[in-house]
């Protein structure tokens, strides 16, 4: 299926502004087309509290920032935001949270984890693990009582997510009812059927994934590290049950899908749409893109199935 018309627009227009590829710029660069997004996102709805905040970590602290509903909180998730763990902010992710609190009725706790080449692997990761404790910690104080703990991502922090997800199997908690990992980064393979696919090189590249691995971990092997490439692990059973969403056009389509399929093999409850016509990144660009309110109506569904108790909230 070709590209909605909506998003082939939006390229065209990107494409006239004369904007680089992301691979060509430096990362200061990069950072800053971000906050251009953020602009265009625009102001997200209000909700019952914004708060800014830090976990202290062993590296240092880490920003997160707290959205509650304007009612009681039905659950806390420690979200992620994308780019290639190089770029991206919690102020470029918070119209998405406020649009997830709005929607879902559950807090909302943003990460702002260390980015590379400033902080090479595995610091996001540290950050992310270091900050669901932090939260775990503190899901009363922000609900008023216990709620499900949902971790949350997309592209790299969907590959958080589901690294933090594993940790927390291997350690022993904390606690986490749910994973929702949005196009996530699960490997490193740039060689692929969908990282080779010309349809496929639109805002995220091949060549910009190269970029991301380059700046992020550039030691090689390291990259086979679960903690890097999740996919790598080699048993999942035991996971909590997962959303996974991917796009039709999307150089990370088969290793998000590769994931979900690796998810069901080892029992764990796997939902997983891949939604046509849509490019990598389509999730985060709230207000701009028809694919992103369709991304989050999705995933909300399958938070409130989940939260709701459905006798099977989750299947295949």
């Amino acid at each position: 299926m070709a590209l909605d018309d909506a998003t082939a627009q939006f390229l065209g227009q990107m494409a006239e502004s004369g904007t680089k590829p992301i691979h060509e710029m430096t990362p200061a660069e990069a950072r800053a087309l971000g906050g251009m997004l953020r602009d265009m996102y625009g102001p997200g709805p209000d909700v019952g509290s914004v708060r800014d905040d830090v976990a202290p970590s062993p590296h240092g602290d880490i920003p997160v920032r707290i959205f509650t509903p304007r009612g009681t909180p039905r659950g806390v998730i420690v979200y992620y935001h994308g780019g290639g763990w190089v770029i991206g902010s919690i102020d470029e992710t918070d119209t998405l949270a406020r649009t997830m609190v709005d929607a879902t009725g559950a807090a909302v706790a943003l990460v702002d984890y260390r980015l590379a080449p400033e902080h090479r692997y595995p610091a996001a990761a540290q950050d992310a693990w270091a900050a669901l404790q932090w939260v775990d910690g503190r899901t009363e104080r922000i609900a008023g009582s216990p709620v499900p703990l949902i971790v949350a991502g997309d592209s790299a922090g969907g590959n958080l997510a589901a690294i933090v997800a594993q940790r927390a199997q291997r350690e022993g908690g904390p606690t986490i009812s749910l994973q929702v990992l949005v196009y996530p980064v699960t490997d490193a393979d740039v060689d692929n059927t969908s990282y080779r696919d010309p349809a496929n090189q639109l805002m995220l590249t091949r060549e910009s994934m190269i970029w991301f691995w380059d700046h992020y971990a550039p030691d090689t092997a390291s990259r086979a590290d679960p903690d890097a490439s999740p996919l790598q692990a080699d048993d999942l059973s035991g996971q909590p049950p997962a959303v996974v969403l991917t796009a039709e056009h999307d150089v990370l389509r088969d290793e998000g899908e590769a994931y979900a399929e690796k998810l069901r093999a080892a029992g764990v409850p796997v939902v997983h749409r891949r939604f046509a016509g849509q490019m990598h990144g389509f999730f985060t660009f709230v207000n701009v893109l028809p694919g992103a309110a369709a991304g989050l109506a999705y995933v909300t569904e399958q938070i409130d199935k989940h939260l709701s108790g459905a006798a099977a909230p989750l299947g295949r």
